[in-house]
C-alpha cells in the first residue's frame, strides 16, 4: 500500500475506496465486531454496513433515506446501501429519538468527523447503550486520507462546541476544508459560497484526528461526562494504515 503514496490525491483517494470495498483493509475490524451481540444501532452506515456474526440483529440511522443517500453519492453503488429504519439527523436531534438503555450495541464508522458536536453524540450514545453494551467507534486517521494536511482538532475546540450547545457546522469548518483538500475551489471569490454549500450537502469531514489523539480525545470526553467505559479493542492507522478503530464497554 505504500505505493499508492506516490499517486496524485484524487487517484489514491479512488484507489483506496475500490481497495475498501475488498474488506482488506477493514479486517482489523472484525476481532472489534466479535465481541457484539444483542440488538443494535449502526448510524451511517450507507452502502458499507458492519459484517457482523448471526448473534446480532441491527438497526439503521441516518439523516437519509436510503433513496436520497443514492442521489446523494452516486459514485457509490445503490445496490449496497443499507435501508433506513430511522431518520436522523445527528447535529439538531442527536438520538433524542431512541430510550435510555435501548440497545446492546452502536456503530458509528466514519461518522463522528462529519459532525458538529461529537461530544454531545457520544454522551448520547452511552445514553442509550444497556449496562455492558458495547460502543464502536472509529474515525479517519489523517496521515493516511486527504485530510493529511489540515490540522488536528483540540480537546478544547470540541469542548467548546459542547459546551454552546453548537447545533449546526460553520462555513469556517468547511473552508478549512477546502483551503487544505480543494484550494482550487478558492480561486473565484464569487464561487466560494457554492463550494462550501457543495462541501456542506456531502457531509464533508468537521473535525480531524490521527489514531493517537483520537484515543486521546474519548478517554477525556468519557472522563469529563462523568461515563464509566473501558477501551476493549483498538486498532490504530499505523497498524491498519487508515483509521482509528475502538470498541468501548459501558459499565454494568
Amino acid at each position: 500500500m505504500s505505493r499508492l503514496r506516490n499517486l496524485p490525491t484524487t487517484a489514491r483517494n479512488i484507489v483506496g475506496a475500490l481497495v475498501a470495498k475488498t474488506g482488506v483493509r477493514t479486517r482489523h475490524r472484525n476481532t472489534g465486531y466479535r465481541q457484539l451481540r444483542g440488538n443494535g444501532l449502526e448510524i451511517g452506515a450507507l452502502d458499507s454496513p458492519a459484517k457482523l456474526n448471526n448473534r446480532c440483529t441491527t438497526e439503521y440511522c441516518d439523516a437519509l433515506s436510503k433513496e436520497e443517500a443514492i442521489r446523494q453519492f452516486p459514485e457509490l453503488k445503490a445496490k449496497r446501501f443499507v435501508d433506513v429504519n430511522y431518520l436522523v439527523d445527528l447535529d439538531t436531534d442527536s438520538l433524542t429519538q431512541f430510550s435510555d438503555a435501548q440497545y446492546d450495541f452502536v456503530i458509528m464508522n466514519h461518522v463522528i468527523e462529519h459532525i458538529a458536536n461529537p461530544i454531545r453524540i457520544i454522551e448520547d450514545v452511552f445514553r442509550v447503550l444497556k449496562p455492558d453494551g458495547r460502543f464502536v467507534v472509529s474515525a479517519p486517521d489523517k496521515n493516511f486520507t486527504y485530510d493529511r494536511n489540515r490540522p488536528l482538532t483540540s480537546f478544547e475546540h470540541l469542548w467548546s462546541e459542547y459546551q454552546a450547545e453548537v447545533s449546526a457546522v460553520t462555513d469556517e469548518h468547511y473552508l478549512d476544508f477546502l483551503r487544505a483538500v480543494h484550494p482550487a475551489t478558492l480561486v473565484d471569490p464569487q464561487g466560494v459560497d457554492r463550494h462550501i454549500e457543495h462541501a456542506r450537502l456531502r457531509r464533508e469531514h468537521v473535525h480531524v484526528w490521527d489514531s493517537s489523539t483520537f484515543h486521546s480525545f474519548m478517554e477525556r470526553t468519557l472522563i469529563a461526562l462523568q461515563i464509566n467505559a473501558t477501551c476493549r479493542f483498538k486498532s490504530g492507522g499505523q497498524h491498519n494504515r487508515m483509521e482509528y478503530f475502538g470498541v468501548w464497554q459501558k459499565a454494568a
